[in-house]
């Protein structure tokens, strides 16, 4: 494909314009997909925790990457390090429901190496302390599917629309208005 055939956003940045499945994947052009998420949405804090948690509870880990991956790139300087975290574990689950447990790892691991200084004085209400255990435990592996290449099983990790987080394992906490993501495992 020439460069000149790329999908391009109205801004003439490169973007595939194909439609994605809820894990981001890109499907054929002309099949139905998952609304993706705006790009360069600032918000505040509070609301890009909430949105993030409302598209993790929905099972779009990658949609709500997305959002947290906007918070990072706005974020003041300090906080950076907490939002990209933040993204990479959403990013890493979503490698993780796709069958790349190693790719899951590789991220979950970076995620909760970016997270772990936030630890004694979590921003936000974030549960840093318990989004660095649930990845220390490798609570987020076997979530991809049921494969002989990835010996995965279903998904005890995230909740899904049909699922209520007891039987998914993620475990809901409003800590200063916004909710915040814990996982269980």
């Amino acid at each position: 494909m020439e460069a000149s055939d790329r999908d391009r956003d109205p801004d003439g940045r490169a973007r595939n314009a194909r439609p994605r499945d809820g894990l981001g994947r890109p499907l054929p052009y002309g099949a139905v997909g998952v609304e993706r998420q705006p790009e360069g949405v600032v918000r505040a804090p509070d609301e890009s925790l909430r949105e993030a948690q409302r598209l993790l509870d929905e099972g779009k880990p990658f949609h709500a990457h997305e959002v947290l991956e906007d918070a990072w790139k706005s974020a003041p300087e300090a906080e950076r390090e907490l939002w990209r975290g933040l993204a990479q574990l959403a990013v890493g689950l979503t490698h993780a429901l796709r069958g790349n447990g190693r790719g899951a790892r590789s991220l979950v691991e970076r995620g909760a190496r970016s997270i772990e200084p936030y630890r004694d004085a979590p921003p936000h209400g974030v549960d840093v302390a318990g989004l660095v255990d649930w990845a220390e435990r490798g609570a987020y592996l076997g979530a991809g599917p049921d494969t002989p290449e990835t010996g995965g099983r279903e998904s005890t990790v995230l909740a899904a629309p049909e699922r209520t987080g007891a039987e998914t394992g993620v475990d809901r906490a409003v800590v200063g208005g916004a909710g915040v993501l814990r996982l269980r495992g």
